[in-house]
């Protein structure tokens, strides 16, 4: 039978958040796949685990992947960490996670700490809905769409940076997302745990004065619904409702429901609409 692959969530900063079942499952696993086997060497140690440990990361997570897809198929018992949090957010364990299930192979994840989520509990900002677009690419060109995309977001938004890149960030997010409510979190877990809660503005005003220090997550206040509606039906306000009705008419909907549109955009109820055109 084949073995099962473990994900194993792991501190990202204090080491009491490391969970009995996540010791006990490195223990008696048959292999530890570690992204980085000098940083996952000090946590082995701290909770003394002895386990084997092999590499596995961003650089040979296919071949490394197919062969530990082996070592399961053969009936080992595996278990996945990263450097700090839960596996395959953020870093190459979705492709394992892949490969084993193309292969028959059982998965579990044992859940733990996770940056992203840690942060956004310690927001102030909507938790109801998010997006977590991870670290924003390095490329140019891809990271512009990412820009465009999280300026349509109405959901919070969680990224993550580090300390060298933070202020580049917050200008490009204030440039294109306009004056938001963000919270920075540094360190979470950490003895210097930092929440800033403030704006993207004053955000970019105080990092130009204070070299950040510590990974950091944002959190970031998504569009607000109620403001884009505003704009819209001040945009229509400039439009006659004739041709307001011209414009979905000529899109193939029936008078009724061009009507029915064309008081949504405005904000008004249908009825006026109709009374308006009677009167015509």
């Amino acid at each position: 039978m084949p073995g099962t692959l473990f994900l194993c969530a792991t501190p990202i900063g204090n080491l009491e958040d490391m969970t009995f079942r996540a010791i006990k499952t490195l223990k008696e696993v048959n292999l530890i796949a570690a992204e980085d086997t000098r940083n996952s060497i000090k946590l082995l140690n701290h909770f003394d685990i002895r386990t084997p440990m092999t590499s596995y990361h961003e650089y040979n997570k296919f071949e490394k992947g197919r062969k530990l897809a082996d070592k399961l198929l053969e009936g080992q018992n595996i278990a996945l960490i990263t450097d700090a949090g839960t596996p395959g957010i953020s870093d190459p364990g979705e492709e394992l996670v892949k490969i084993c299930y193309e292969n028959g192979i059982r998965v579990t994840s044992l859940p733990g700490p996770a940056a992203c989520i840690t942060a956004l509990t310690l927001s102030g900002l909507s938790t109801r809905r998010f997006a977590f677009e991870a670290f924003l690419p390095i490329d140019k060109k891809q990271r512009g769409w990412v820009l465009e995309e999280l300026e349509r977001e109405f959901r919070t938004i969680v990224l993550y940076e580090a300390p060298h890149r933070l202020l580049k960030t917050l200008r490009l997010l204030l440039e294109h997302l306009g004056n938001r409510q963000v919270t920075v979190c540094r360190e979470l877990t950490k003895r210097y745990e930092t929440v800033f809660a403030t704006t993207l503005e004053s955000a970019v005003d105080y990092y130009e004065n204070n070299e950040p220090k510590g990974e950091c997550v944002l959190v970031i206040e998504g569009r607000n619904r109620a403001e884009v509606v505003l704009e819209e039906q001040r945009q229509w306000e400039e439009t006659s409702i004739e041709e307001h009705m011209k414009f979905y008419v000529s899109q193939g909907m029936d008078k009724k429901e061009a009507m029915r549109k064309v008081a949504r955009d405005r904000g008004v109820q249908k009825r006026e609409i109709y009374n308006y055109l009677e009167r015509k």
